[in-house]
């Protein structure tokens, strides 16, 4: 069933808030759906306006609506197709939008905060809103979108904590894009086994393991396979640390595919330590998946 919910993207009065606008207008475009152009009104306390605020109130509305009527004409100008509509939502930036993820199919976000948020370095807003959101979360790399196409989403495949959801977003945008999906599985390096013969052991175990891990992850994706034939699918089993295996890739691909460790319990208070730090360090944009609820 085709996406009904609309894609949401961020937006702050700043100069580099049109390409992020766009690149999410081509992500509703990809889905056939609505976009949403939402900018966040602070309230100024607990306790929110006196009386006396009132004008304040007005003015910080107009500012808002005047900037998201303004990326509105943008995008009726570079998608007439497109069906765009505004939001102003009321308080904190990340909690509104954590809140409307519920009505979303996707959020686009900037990385440094750029996305209805204060200018700040991810690793605050950014990644409160990645990793508490109900619906996948696109993060943008700062600056200009490489103009050429890479064909190449890049997805990591984690059989401790695998998510069959992460999994099957990156299939549907390998899908959408026309893309490769290479699915990447990295492997903690073991010690070699000491003794005489050691070299020769550990190089059987190294590939037993290898053979063990590749089985694994076509098991998991053998379904998916079926239910999109037409993407080229290249499996990575490596010997490396996941987050600096998955940024090196990030540099030849597209979109960068990660998921997050759940939605309830403690597990949502968690992202995952690669997850994390991937939105810091990929070259590419980042799209992080939730779990299903426990």
């Amino acid at each position: 069933m085709a996406d009904v919910k609309p894609v949401i993207v961020g937006v702050d009065d700043a100069d580099d808030q049109d390409v992020l606008v766009r690149y999410a207008a081509h992500q509703a475009m990809m889905r056939g759906v609505t976009l949403h152009i939402a900018h966040a009104i602070m309230l100024p306390g607990p306790f929110g306006w006196d009386k006396e605020d009132e004008a304040g109130r007005g003015s910080l509305v107009q500012r808002g609506a005047a900037v998201v009527d303004r990326f509105e004409a943008v995008i009726r100008s570079a998608f007439p197709d497109l069906a765009v509509a505004g939001e102003l939502p009321f308080g904190d930036p990340a909690s509104t939008l954590v809140e409307r993820s519920a009505e979303a199919c996707l959020l686009v976000l900037g990385h440094r905060g750029t996305g209805g948020f204060p200018r700040l370095a991810l690793g605050s807003v950014s990644l409160r809103v990645a990793t508490h959101s109900r619906c996948p979360v696109l993060v943008t790399r700062p600056g200009p979108h490489r103009r050429a196409s890479r064909k190449r989403v890049v997805v990591g495949a984690d059989l401790v904590h695998y998510s069959p959801e992460t999994t099957e977003f990156a299939f549907a945008e390998a899908d959408r894009r026309s893309a490769h999906l290479h699915v990447v599985h990295a492997l903690h390096r073991p010690a070699l086994l000491p003794g005489p013969g050691s070299v020769t052991t550990a190089g059987r175990e190294v590939r037993e393991t290898e053979d063990s891990a590749r089985g694994l992850v076509e098991e998991r994706i053998a379904e998916l396979r079926g239910r999109h034939p037409q993407v080229p699918v290249e499996l990575h089993i490596e010997w490396a640390r996941p987050a600096t295996r998955l940024t090196e890739l990030s540099e030849e691909a597209d979109l960068l595919v990660v998921g997050s460790r759940g939605r309830t319990g403690l597990r949502r208070l968690l992202l995952g330590s690669v997850s994390s730090e991937v939105l810091h360090t990929a070259r590419c944009p980042v799209a992080v998946v939730p779990a299903a609820a426990d």
